[in-house]
């Protein structure tokens, strides 16, 4: 190997790039898993949004005003189901905000206090509106980081007013942190404001006290199904749904989505490895055909060997040695490479990829079984031969 230096670099690059394709796709693959699961813990896991359906029946009854979809009272009978954490209405609409010169269009919504332990919203700078202020319809509003910096860049935003609609709101707080939510907003962007003073200053609705839809939040630990069983029962008596109609509103399960958010990314985590296995077997049939040439060009070698009292088995676990030892040196070559891929893809701040130790195992277990059974055939081979036949060949 050390004589013929090009030649085992070149049977060993095959094996550089397999691991290397190997152990990267499976950092990727699992910490793409991590992710989702961290993304999906931040929306909590264990919600449900209740929101108003689109069959006809809720329409007949929307116009008759037997039923109004959701109401601020339907929150209020869901609040109180053992079932639940608890459970608030929201009221949302996109409306124009503007400070002074500065005017930006963004997403209101009209909330209750009770909000802000379901979402685990916490604050930052003042504080959130009680009760006392949703049942006064106070005209004040908390805001998103990313709001504050907008319109009270490097000014204390507490107790200054925010123009929505041109009805003027009093910011009372600040949210803490930042990241997409189950809507698809940022939490940095959000605008929180009493739903009464929405309902009063804002959204227009067809019937007093409706709300756009409802959160509720499953008890730690408790079954959500029950709980999906329980709100379901609750609406349609409020609703005075009988038994033959169907619903008039729909109950979206977060833990089916965070289901089916891992089964996807456990699938692409396979379909990752499986992508740098199939480099890994390209570079294990690259050591097969160099070994064989190998042995071809190293044939009066091996009578040599065998004829001063080398037994096939010398010569078989000779080359297999070799073809194990390339294969294993270029794995830890093709391991610290995927290990400063993976720094380089950190370092962008936009993807964090960590090399795990089950990722470094499997890449050296692989290497291992690819220097034997690629090695395997050219060391028999050249353990077949005769010693005249090789002494005799040129």
């Amino acid at each position: 190997m050390m004589a013929n230096r090009l030649r085992t670099l070149l049977t060993m690059l095959g094996i550089i790039i397999g691991i290397t394709s190997v152990v990267l796709l499976l950092a990727v693959g699992d910490s793409m898993k991590r992710f989702i699961a961290k993304e999906l813990e931040q929306l909590g896991t264990n919600m449900l949004f209740v929101s108003p359906g689109g069959d006809r029946a809720q329409q007949q009854r929307m116009r008759t005003g037997a039923a109004p979809a959701l109401t601020m009272a339907d929150a209020a009978a869901l609040n109180a189901l053992p079932s639940l954490a608890g459970a608030a209405g929201v009221l949302q609409g996109g409306f124009n905000l503007a400070v002074g010169n500065e005017n930006a269009s963004k997403t209101v919504h009209g909330v209750t206090p009770a909000m802000f332990k379901i979402r685990g919203w916490k604050i930052d700078k003042g504080s959130a509106f009680s009760d006392a202020d949703v049942r006064a319809a106070s005209r004040m509003v908390v805001i998103g980081k990313k709001i504050a910096d907008q319109f009270f860049y490097k000014v204390d935003p507490l107790g200054k007013y925010i123009r929505i609609e041109n009805v003027s709101f009093q910011v009372v707080g600040v949210l803490y942190g930042e990241g997409k939510q189950v809507d698809g907003g940022d939490l940095a962007d959000y605008v929180l404001v009493p739903i009464t003073a929405s309902a009063a200053n804002l959204v227009r609705l067809p019937f007093p006290g409706n709300v756009h839809y409802v959160v509720a939040q499953g008890k730690s630990g408790g079954n959500l199904q029950d709980a999906i069983q329980d709100i379901n029962e609750t609406l349609r008596d409020r609703h005075h749904i009988k038994f033959e109609q169907p619903d008039d509103f729909r109950i979206d399960n977060l833990a089916s989505f965070a289901e089916t958010a891992q089964k996807i990314s456990a699938g692409l985590a396979a379909l990752l490895g499986l992508i740098g296995a199939i480099s890994l077997v390209v570079g294990g049939i690259g050591i097969m055909n160099i070994m064989l040439v190998s042995v071809t060009e190293r044939t009066r070698e091996i009578g040599i060997r065998m004829a001063i009292g080398a037994k096939p088995r010398d010569v078989l676990l000779q080359f297999l040695t070799e073809a194990v030892v390339i294969c294993l040196v270029g794995g830890v070559f093709g391991i610290l490479l995927a290990t400063g891929a993976a720094a380089a893809i950190t370092s962008t701040g936009k993807f964090d990829v960590f090399i795990t130790l089950q990722a470094v195992v499997v890449a050296c277990g692989f290497s291992s079984l690819v220097g034997v059974f690629f090695g395997f055939y050219p060391a028999r081979r050249a353990s077949k031969l005769l010693p005249v036949d090789c002494l005799r060949y040129e």
